[in-house]
């Protein structure tokens, strides 16, 4: 890759970092010097995000990853950033979410509680410094500030139900960071190294005697990872977590699920792919299942949810169960196809939990929430902004919009013809039975290709009736609300998130071009391993 590309890796953890350390000292009654600031943060990240995308995906970036070394320090003794092709499109699908929620938030939710800007650019630190550091101690860094900055977010704006909701979270994940050191230290113990690129290298060297220990570290992570992932039945907070959290934080949050599935995928392929020898596809068994069985429970959940915030909460079950059987079965065909749909899913999830919040408004309070919700999560009390207080112009022919919008995501989310979501769940298909590259998990493959096919199908019928169900109940049945008041700062993140999406449906094959070349790349980790320590590579047969 190019020089330049180096120097800008380290941007997206700097820029953010930087800004929300000076946005602590302003004034909170000073928003619109708070909001211009992480506006101006958050679209010069994007910025950088696209320009290390397109140095990643020149020819020179074909190669071999672009590495930025913390105070020049070679790997594996110091902290490396590391930029490939699928680092980079995370950090512009990231930097897209976070500018459409934002903006959204900008219309009230920013004034609902303390330090939102700040909390918010932390987040946004934390997830580019994970999908970009090198090592497994750096990972477990960035997972700790991104956290921290979720906690504050997701009990945004007070509540009964948000604080229980929030409380449930923060226990949940401060348990998950403890599995994640207890993990680390045991891979750690074993190898001697935390640098992925270095543990890669070492894996298939491990002494028949250690071989167990570093299994039960290598495990450990696993399940840290796949609570963030949202694999069942570890998920059991998300659902409580994301539905009770504000609109635009819960928009947001639809990218966290995805960053476990990022790391599951980058370490399944750099430490345990076909040079790691003896623990070549560890754990693809248990992601199958795992995977499986999360989309399953996602599907029955929507068919059973009562209002459209948790019904937005099962859509990113069933997105994650998806991307982990995908990594668990997956050959470069599969994963390709996974990333399409990473990219379709994490929009138009994104779009929708600002959309609930927008459609609930014409709606009687709690006229679509059955007992046996409301006797769950208690009376709602929640201390919402007033909307006097609410800024922007309001929008002509709301319903009409809202319905197109809605639509819009029904189909994305249920798969339909033919929107992104189609053609992601295409190409995953298509990938499933394509005979190149099958992996042997244990059993029969043909066998559980097709269960996942079934599950797979089941769950996007699941997602129409839900969908269905809840189009109805929100914009044809006679109710006793009104037209509700929409201001323009509010929909047009979610028109241009919609947007993207219609533009990956007319671009699919430029997309999946894109997609399967970083898949590939991806398979074949010698180009990883090389460019963060170009003196060693992996040993010969």
């Amino acid at each position: 890759m190019s020089r330049w590309v180096d120097h800008l890796i380290i941007l997206p953890v700097l820029m953010p970092l930087v800004a929300a350390a000076v946005l602590l000292v302003i004034d909170e009654r000073r928003r619109k010097t708070k909001a211009a600031i992480s506006l101006v943060t958050i679209t010069a990240c994007l910025a950088v995000a696209l320009l290390l995308l397109e140095g990643a995906s020149g020819a020179a970036g074909l190669a071999r990853s672009a590495v930025y070394r913390l105070g020049d320090w070679p790997a594996p003794f110091g902290i490396v950033l590391v930029l490939d092709r699928l680092s980079a499109l995370m950090l512009v699908l990231t930097g897209v979410l976070a500018l459409a929620t934002l903006v959204f938030s900008l219309a009230s939710w920013d004034r609902a509680g303390s330090h939102f800007f700040s909390l918010f650019l932390f987040l946004l630190m934390g997830l580019n410094g994970a999908f970009l550091t090198g090592d497994l101690f750096n990972l477990f860094v960035f997972f700790e500030i991104l956290l921290a900055a979720s906690y504050g977010l997701v009990l945004h704006g007070s509540g009964r139900a948000r604080v229980r909701a929030g409380m449930h979270y923060i226990a949940i994940n401060l348990v998950a960071s403890s599995l994640f050191l207890v993990g680390v230290s045991l891979v750690y113990g074993v190898l001697g190294t935390l640098n992925m690129a270095d543990v890669a290298l070492r894996v298939s060297t491990i002494a028949d005697g250690d071989r167990l220990l570093f299994e039960a570290g290598a495990a450990i992570l696993g399940v840290a990872f796949l609570v963030k992932a949202g694999m069942w039945p570890l998920s059991f907070w998300l659902t409580g977590a994301y539905s009770a959290a504000a609109p635009p934080v819960a928009a947001f949050f639809a990218i966290m699920t995805k960053l476990g599935f990022y790391i599951v995928l980058r370490l399944s392929l750099l430490v345990f792919g076909p040079e790691a020898g003896g623990l070549a596809n560890f754990g693809s068994a248990w992601l199958i299942a795992g995977g499986t069985a999360t989309i399953i429970f996602g599907s029955v959940g929507l068919l059973a949810a009562q209002d459209l915030s948790r019904l937005a909460s099962y859509s990113v079950l069933i997105s994650a169960g998806t991307l982990l059987a995908t990594a668990g079965i997956g050959d470069a065909a599969m994963t390709g196809g996974a990333l399409f749909y990473l990219v379709s899913s994490t929009l138009s999830i994104g779009a929708f939990f600002m959309l609930t919040e927008l459609v609930a408004r014409s709606r009687a309070a709690g006229a679509d929430v059955l007992a046996v919700t409301m006797e769950a999560y208690g009376d709602d009390d929640e201390e919402e902004v007033d909307e006097s207080e609410e800024v922007g112009v309001v929008i002509p022919g709301t319903m009409a919009i809202l319905g197109l919008s809605f639509t819009v995501c029904a189909l994305l989310i249920a798969g339909l013809p033919p929107l992104s979501g189609f053609v992601a769940k295409f190409l995953i298909v298509r990938a499933l039975f394509d005979p190149a590259g099958s992996v042997d998990i244990g059993g029969p493959i043909a066998g559980v290709r097709w269960m996942f096919v079934a599950v797979l199908l089941l769950s996007g019928f699941a997602a129409v009736i839900a969908m269905a169900r809840a189009g109805i109940r929100s914009f044809w049945l006679p109710l006793d609300g009104t037209v509700p008041l929409v201001r323009v700062i509010e929909i047009a993140p979610i028109i241009c998130l919609l947007v993207l999406c219609v533009l990956l449906t007319v671009f699919a094959g430029p997309v999946t071009g894109f997609v399967e070349a970083t898949a590939e790349i991806l398979h074949v980790p010698s180009g990883y391993v090389e460019g963060v320590i170009p003196s060693r590579s992996f040993p010969g047969p």
